[in-house]
């Protein structure tokens, strides 16, 4: 299949260094929300990248639950390829593809368990089906069929019809602790505005880079 004559132009307004705020926290906040005010779906999806110990790279789409100054929290089954992964290699990736208002902002750093408590406190508010599938789930490993993964489920389900599911060992969160942002947006004939911010040890440093 031949893609290349599939094009689009950008035509929103450009991004100017005074546009944006020193913090970097602080300007995801900004367009974040603006993307909120827009309805679209899935605003909090984001696609995170993480290496195995071979060096392969893999991506998968999860979503961002929590953010603010500590940094950017997702969950995820502790068994899951992603998590094997950052068992080894703490570095990863995050990206947000708003691409309908030609926005991109990519975020890379470092990715540690929160703790117990607070995935507790998070798998508790979830409803009841999404605790027994986040339980019932052998997340990244052969199954022989969905009837199987539906027998485990239907399990637990019987087994705590009446009672609260406890906190699965292997399953919680993840604060990933930013040491760089770049935030995209699109421009004319290819032109795009990207900016970077870098962590310099006791503050963030901004660059323009080119498209």
């Amino acid at each position: 299949m031949d893609l290349k004559a599939l094009r689009r132009e950008y035509l929103r307004d450009g991004l100017e260094r005074g546009n944006l705020a020193d913090d970097p926290y602080e300007q995801f906040e900004r367009w974040m929300a603006q993307f909120l005010e827009l309805d679209f779906p899935d605003p909090a999806a984001m696609t995170i990248a993480t290496v195995a110990p071979d060096g392969q790279p893999s991506q998968r789409i999860v979503l961002l639950k929590h953010f603010d100054q500590s940094g950017f929290v997702f969950y995820s089954n502790y068994e899951s390829r992603k998590a094997l992964d950052l068992d080894v290699n703490p570095k990863i990736s995050l990206h947000f593809p708003w691409h309908v208002i030609e926005r991109q902002v990519k975020i890379c750093g470092l990715a540690e368990k929160i703790s117990a408590e607070e995935s507790w406190q998070y798998f508790s508010s979830r409803p009841k089906g999404s605790q027994i599938a986040a339980a019932a789930s052998p997340q990244s490993r052969v199954i022989d069929s969905r009837a199987e993964l539906m027998r485990e489920y239907e399990r637990i389900e019987q087994q705590y019809q009446d009672d609260k599911l406890p906190l699965p060992d292997n399953w919680g969160g993840y604060r990933v602790v930013p040491n760089e942002f770049e935030f995209w947006q699109g421009g004319a004939h290819r032109l795009h505005d990207r900016f970077r911010y870098i962590w310099q040890g006791s503050g963030w440093t901004v660059d323009r880079l080119a498209p």
